[in-house]
């Protein structure tokens, strides 16, 4: 089994990715998803976890990547970018969905100097918002550079992948949606008939619930 497959496999055999269309999920914006994903319940395993990592390093390694520290966005990706900078022995920082609102107001916690290059790591990407504003905190709060972004998960979104190339960013990931449902309806946890429904959802996940009537 290739390694989208397999992660694809270990998100579905810990529930962290679950399947619900009647009724859907909502997510914190309000969007109705069919799907549901919580990368933060993998940590727990050291398996599946190691897995995640030594899928970074194969990405990593295969595209080249150059980077000077590791960025976690708070706070699920932070775990992950902790295990992958201590694998690599290498620097890491964290990034704030905003800076603080008392002390020195910082959104970046960790050491930086201007002109380093930042790997900034996800557990999941979804409409891309958060990634684009995380670089956007390092490019401007710590001088640096900001160039690929590397996630456990994409939902492979439209909006998002505009997102990251007005952003000038490149994404990388272990597994995506296409993997995880397709697995998922293999193993039945999706009525055939319900497939397309579920598989329509990255297409434009604003207007899917509304088109089903949520």
């Amino acid at each position: 089994m290739d390694l989208a497959k397999s992660i694809a496999g270990n998100l579905l055999d810990k529930e962290a990715v679950r399947v619900s269309i009647d009724p859907p999920f909502t997510w914190a914006s309000g969007i109705k998803s069919p799907v549901y994903c919580d990368n933060r319940k993998m940590i727990s395993f050291p398996v599946e976890r190691a897995l995640v990592i030594e899928g970074f390093k194969k990405v990593i390694n295969e595209k080249g990547l150059e980077f000077d520290v590791i960025g976690g966005t708070a706070t699920a990706a932070i775990p992950w970018a902790a295990f992958l900078a201590h694998e690599l022995n290498m620097p890491m920082i964290y990034i704030r969905p905003e800076p603080k609102g008392h002390g020195a107001g910082k959104q970046i916690e960790g050491y930086l100097e201007p002109g380093q290059k930042v790997l900034i790591v996800e557990d999941l990407i979804s409409t891309g918002g958060s990634s684009v504003k995380a670089a956007e905190a390092v490019r401007q709060e710590g001088e640096c550079t900001v160039t690929d972004i590397l996630a456990i998960v994409t939902w492979e979104i439209p909006k998002a992948i505009s997102a990251f190339a007005e952003a000038g960013l490149n994404t990388y990931f272990l597994t995506d949606y296409t993997n995880i449902i397709g697995l998922a309806s293999e193993r039945g946890y999706i009525p055939v008939d319900q497939l397309n429904v579920v598989l329509k959802f990255k297409e434009n996940p604003a207007e899917w619930g509304n088109a089903m009537g949520y």
